[in-house]
């Protein structure tokens, strides 16, 4: 203890020490306008105790919100349009035809080369529903929730390969270190659990996202906002378990030490992150005792089981969709599924559209329209909003990379689609349109910085006001431009 209380007494003499010569520089020195200005918002209040010592207590929203939870299913790798949402006969009919020249002049690719082919669907599609809406028979299940989808046919991206494009729909930067829409949620809004964390993030498919964890980064904000994932099996969350031979009082007095040396170092050295590393022991202690039981499928009726295709003790993306429904019952305010496997390149039959495809379909189609089948009739649909889709579209054209006979389609930023569903959102209703060959937007286009201000509007949250501080700058989810904006046509 004496240790550490010497370690703490040289940080806090560094600390002074930066304070000293700020101060002492000049008096007109930018250092000493910008400390004495901190130093007088501390002296005013400005530094929000009751808001550090709680990070994710409930804090209210702009304004009424339509949704209290957000369930984000991202198919890692892009889903192709072409075979699930966007029929296009024109592109059937020219199946294995050279690619016409207007459609190649001054585009530029991430594998295709020279003049490629046309790739027609080898799907059936039908329309379903009082909306008609046309959905690939790989699809059966969503096919039969189509009126209560909003089904946005006109996305585009400015991004065409995996990380950057994840990190763009994720955090609105195409850069790493950037703060991802589950903090941002969490930070604006708290969450109505507290002892489960606010952002919550499940993976499955094999792989984590290309952009691996900063998909789910807390970036600038206080670290308690980034999203802890959660697995199936003995240890849902890595390192919350006590270690062998550890009571449960022991780790509670080895926490009650820790916090009271954090507040000593706080005291003196004044940083808030010191705060939030209470803040995450103190919810990791009562995690212990929430997560497995939230994790616990088992408790489940056989016929909810059967509904999803879950099995306990599995890791599945089944089983976490019936997780991500219990995650916001209990007040979990934002649920991230990752599912990889859909990076559709044709170079070999593990990643073409005739059996890697039918697979992935196979794998989420059931699971997803039990989620929302699910979630209506406990009435949680309607604060609750389910979005769907990968980071950009595919290609109208077979990739045949390396002259590979498998067939695949290559990334394109320019159209893909992705529905949404629930809170707020208009139901049985499609979105945009493309060209005969799903090629370019012909109506409708929608930015992914217009999703993420729809999103946080439907939160109760101007994404145009909604900011925090960082090097000098007010950060935003959409950036610092103000060209994004809410899409009414989605809302109901």
């Amino acid at each position: 203890m004496d240790r550490l209380r010497d370690e703490l007494d040289r940080q806090h003499r560094r600390a002074v020490t930066r304070r000293h010569f700020l101060r002492s520089a000049s008096r007109l020195s930018l250092g000493a306008i910008a400390l004495n200005e901190l130093l007088a918002k501390e002296a005013r209040g400005g530094v929000d105790r009751q808001a550090l010592d709680h990070p994710l207590a409930v804090k209210p929203p702009m304004f009424a919100p339509k949704a209290k939870a957000v369930i984000h299913l991202d198919m890692a790798g892009a889903p192709p349009q072409h075979d699930l949402f966007d029929w296009k006969p024109k592109l059937v009919e020219l199946h294995l035809q050279p690619c016409p020249d207007e459609v190649l002049k001054g585009q530029s690719f991430a594998f295709i080369k020279g003049r490629p082919l046309m790739l027609g669907t080898p799907y059936k599609f039908a329309q379903h529903g009082a909306s008609g809406a046309w959905v690939s028979d790989l699809l059966p299940n969503i096919g039969s929730i189509t009126d209560e989808l909003c089904i946005v046919r006109s996305m585009r991206t400015t991004e065409f390969n995996h990380a950057p494009a994840d990190l763009f729909m994720h955090t609105g930067d195409r850069n790493a270190g950037a703060a991802a829409m589950g903090a941002w949620a969490t930070y604006g809004l708290g969450s109505e659990n507290q002892d489960l964390p606010g952002f919550v993030v499940m993976i499955s498919g094999g792989s984590d996202p290309t952009a691996g964890k900063s998909a789910w980064s807390s970036g600038f904000l206080p670290s308690v906002y980034q999203g802890v994932q959660c697995r199936s099996g003995r240890e849902p969350v890595f390192f919350v378990n006590d270690p062998p031979g550890m009571s449960r009082e022991t780790r509670r007095a080895t926490l009650d030490a820790l916090k009271k040396l954090n507040e000593l170092e706080h005291e003196k050295v004044g940083d808030p992150e010191t705060l939030t590393r209470i803040a995450q022991y103190e919810l990791a202690y009562r995690m212990q005792l929430s997560v497995p039981e939230v994790m616990d499928l088992g408790s489940e009726p056989p016929e909810v089981l059967e509904l999803y295709g879950a099995k306990p003790g599995e890791s599945s993306f089944a089983n976490h969709c019936l997780l991500a429904r219990r995650m916001v019952e209990r007040g979990v305010r934002y649920v991230q599924l990752f599912d990889w496997g859909w990076d559709v390149h044709g170079t070999g039959a593990g990643d073409d559209i005739l059996e890697q495809l039918p697979k992935k379909c196979l794998e989420t189609d059931r699971p997803v329209a039990a989620l929302i089948k699910d979630l209506k009739r406990r009435g949680l649909l309607d604060e609750t909003l389910v979005v769907w889709g990968g980071e950009f579209g595919r290609t109208a054209m077979n990739e045949a990379r390396d002259g590979s006979r498998f067939l695949g389609r290559d990334h394109h930023p320019h159209c893909f689609t992705i529905f949404l569903a629930g809170a707020g959102v208009k139901r049985g209703v499609t979105i945009g349109a493309t060209d005969d060959f799903g090629y370019h937007i012909t109506d409708n286009p929608i930015d992914v910085h217009d999703l993420q201000a729809t999103i946080l509007h439907l939160l109760g949250l101007d994404a145009h006001k909604f900011s925090y501080p960082y090097k000098g700058l007010n950060q935003r989810l959409i950036g610092p431009a103000d060209d994004p904006r809410v899409r009414d046509e989605l809302l109901a």
